[in-house]
């Protein structure tokens, strides 16, 4: 089967091809005909060829009697699908994303049109063919091996609490792509390393009123202490500390942290009773002159000085370590800690922030799009 691009337009063509980039599969009714949505998403219509010659439902086809972007959808899915049987879908990937497509008008219409000059050395540079615009590509993932798309949903499924295994399972189960767990936890390794060495660079508006609480976690059958200090107004997780102590020592390194990271000290800090919290104040916050920091330390379960906003962010981490059972070594444990502490604040939106992530509410607001771990992965190569 060959595409001809004199039958129907350019402009159809890019919008079939934006049906398949979103996800949107054709389904097979039978050898000649096949079920497709709309791009809208208000319906679906109904895809036939008979030898050489398409037909479909929707009213561009009806009237104009040219291949409208329906079709387009199911011929470009058809080419795809017959290269991805032979190939495999990683191998497909990075042909399209090596495709000279246009950033402007998504057309992959374009021929090359001489170097850009820089001081890194000559970038080819592209002509698009449909709006006559030039373009250098810009490859963001040139150094992700795999596809994008499996990476940061396996990123996704772990961090919402899914074992490695069972990550695993659902990528052959949906995507018919056999890879080994071990293969999840080097993405896990990898990126997460990448992405917080990006967002630690990052400095977030934060409130005067900040939380600290610690909590256990076990760590390949040793319980260690997970400290954490949180913006009572953004959410925004601004340190972690694991630890085999519960001394002052530890208190003081999370202090140093989330005073480091926010660039100001709080006016008010809420604790527990500890007395590591008491010498991490006098250490980090405390001074002669004003304005001074203020401590609670006597904070109740109910009633007004209480710390259940940082005590729901421990319940969702529980959820995790539960599935895990325990974290291997101390090496593991602090990966899973700098990809949860990610997940929290970019990726995973609250509802008492009206949707939003604490990064967002914080005035962090990178644009990262739907799929917010492939944004981020993209930021931080850029500044890699």
């Amino acid at each position: 089967m060959t595409m001809n691009p004199n039958q129907g337009s350019v402009p159809r063509m890019i919008r079939g091809y934006a049906i398949i980039a979103k996800g949107d599969e054709p389904k097979r009714l039978d050898e000649q005909t096949f079920q497709i949505p709309s791009q809208s998403g208000n319906g679906k219509y109904r895809v036939a060829v008979q030898g050489s010659e398409w037909s479909c439902e929707c009213p561009d086809y009806y009237y104009r009697r040219i291949e409208c972007k329906h079709i387009h959808a199911v011929q470009f899915w058809l080419v795809l699908k017959a290269k991805m049987d032979s190939e495999g879908v990683f191998d497909i990937h990075r042909k399209i994303c090596d495709a000279p497509t246009c950033p402007y008008c998504g057309s992959i219409g374009a021929v090359r049109n001489g170097n850009r000059k820089g001081v890194n050395g000559g970038k080819q540079r592209f002509k698009c063919k449909n709006c006559r615009r030039t373009f250098v590509l810009e490859k963001d993932f040139e150094r992700i091996k795999a596809d994008p798309k499996i990476v940061t949903l396996a990123l996704d499924l772990y961090f919402k609490g899914v074992s490695l295994r069972k990550v695993v399972d659902h990528i052959n189960q949906f995507y018919g792509i056999k890879i080994h767990h071990a293969t999840v936890l080097r993405w896990i390794q990898k990126y997460v390393k990448l992405m917080k060495s990006y967002a630690d660079k990052l400095t977030p508006q934060v409130s005067g009123v900040w939380r600290a609480d610690e909590m256990t976690l076990n760590v390949n059958g040793e319980f260690q202490w997970l400290w954490n200090m949180m913006d009572n107004d953004t959410r925004f997780l601004l340190a972690t500390h694991l630890a085999k102590t519960r001394e002052g020592p530890d208190a003081i390194k999370l202090f140093a942290e989330a005073k480091e990271r926010a660039r100001i000290k709080p006016e008010l800090l809420v604790t527990d009773g500890l007395g590591a919290y008491k010498e991490a104040y006098k250490k980090e916050f405390f001074t002669l002159k004003g304005p001074r920091t203020e401590h609670i330390r006597h904070i109740q379960i109910r009633g007004e000085k209480n710390n259940n906003l940082i005590e729901r962010l421990h319940g969702t981490i529980r959820e995790r370590d539960k599935v895990m059972r325990a974290l291997d070594n101390d090496k593991s444990a602090k990966t899973i800690i700098d990809g949860y502490k990610i997940y929290y604040n970019f990726v995973r939106p609250h509802m008492a922030l009206d949707g939003k992530t604490p990064a967002e509410t914080a005035n962090i607001d990178l644009q990262l799009g739907k799929n917010k771990w492939l944004g981020l992965i993209k930021k931080s190569l850029k500044v890699e």
